[in-house]
């Protein structure tokens, strides 16, 4: 079965195919196409909407093209079609729902609806190598960790899922951006903070940890910015070290409330795998703490995290969470909600 998926929730543009396999515990990735339009947010530090649906629009045709470009006969080969329906930006959601509604009604599809929340967590579930490929067991603990959310999520199976919590303000992400532009670093900050804290060793500025000992699993990151505020005024002239150590400390402050708090779900579910997805889990310390945050609990839970060119929004991981969660629709059920969330 060969599923194209269309991504465009955000300020991405993508168009990927994806191969199953009756036999495999994981999909194959044939082909994923981006397009960003981030140059452009970059320079008034965050997406401008109307600005990101607007490109979207210009590339939407040409990235599928491009994705499909291998296929003699596309009508044929391909078996479905998977969307991102919500949440996410309504313009940019439109053109992705519109542009597979048009695909679907003329190749005569089927097309899934996908949260691109579940997205981040089907990643996990394309493979980079099929002979190295672990297969992902349930019950599983799932972390999405990204600029716009940050929850964790139970997965009994491929059908059940129970959301456990999630940020009551700022997503990890969000809060890395906001404290970057304090320390005024350029958008996106999250990855210059994660270079600049690789060359720090302790925790200096030891910013508090917002919600590390609660009973439940809900986040909050909005007083990060906020520890980062204050010490960024009492400092002054901010010298190319304190940045650094500013940025390993606000690091270090997230990554531990994250780290606890999944392991906590894990333990408490009996879980047999832990899932990352998002943007934020591409950073390679988060990667690493996981790890030996596991490996020091003697855990035999398994860790799974995606290439880090499959955190940031792509098709590939639509079309990998179409397949699995395979309720297919008709083209005029389809439609975006830019407020969806776990149901």
């Amino acid at each position: 079965m060969m599923i194209l998926g269309i991504e465009t929730s955000c300020d991405e543009t993508s168009a990927s195919l994806i191969k199953t396999n009756i036999n495999k515990t994981k999909v194959q990735l044939i082909s994923n196409v981006i397009a960003s339009s981030l140059s452009l947010h970059a320079k008034t530090g965050g997406i401008i909407p109307e600005v990101a649906a607007r490109e979207q629009v210009k590339y939407i045709l040409p990235v599928i093209q491009e994705a499909i470009k291998d296929l003699k006969n596309p009508q044929e080969e391909i078996d479905a079609i998977a969307v991102t329906t919500g949440p996410g930006l309504i313009g940019s959601l439109l053109v992705g729902v519109e542009t597979a509604r048009t695909f679907a009604y003329v190749w005569g599809k089927p097309i899934y609806s996908v949260n691109h929340l579940f997205g981040h967590i089907y990643a996990n579930f394309i493979s980079q190598n099929s002979k190295s490929d672990d297969e992902i067991k349930f019950p599983a603990i799932a972390l999405i960790v990204s600029g716009g959310h940050t929850d964790l999520v139970l997965i009994k199976n491929h059908k059940i899922t129970k959301w456990l919590g999630g940020t009551r303000d700022d997503a990890a992400g969000e809060a890395l951006d906001k404290t970057g532009r304090i320390l005024g670093l350029p958008y996106p900050a999250g990855p210059q903070i994660e270079k600049l804290a690789e060359k720090i060793k302790t925790d200096k500025y030891k910013f508090p940890r917002p919600l590390i000992n609660s009973k439940d699993f809900d986040f909050s990151f909005s007083g990060l910015k906020t520890a980062v505020l204050r010490k960024v005024q009492a400092s002054g002239q901010l010298d190319n070290e304190t940045i650094s150590n500013i940025c390993n400390s606000l690091q270090e402050a997230v990554f531990d409330v994250l780290i606890k708090k999944t392991l906590a779900a894990s333990h408490k579910y009996n879980v047999k795998s832990i899932l990352l997805g998002g943007g934020v889990a591409a950073n390679q310390t988060l990667r690493d703490r996981f790890k030996s945050s596991i490996k020091i609990s003697k855990s035999s839970i398994k860790l799974f995290v995606p290439p880090k060119s499959l955190c940031t929004d792509n098709a590939a991981m639509i079309a990998a969470a179409g397949y699995y969660n395979y309720e297919p629709m008709i083209w005029q059920e389809i439609s975006a909600n830019p407020e969806a969330y776990f149901d």
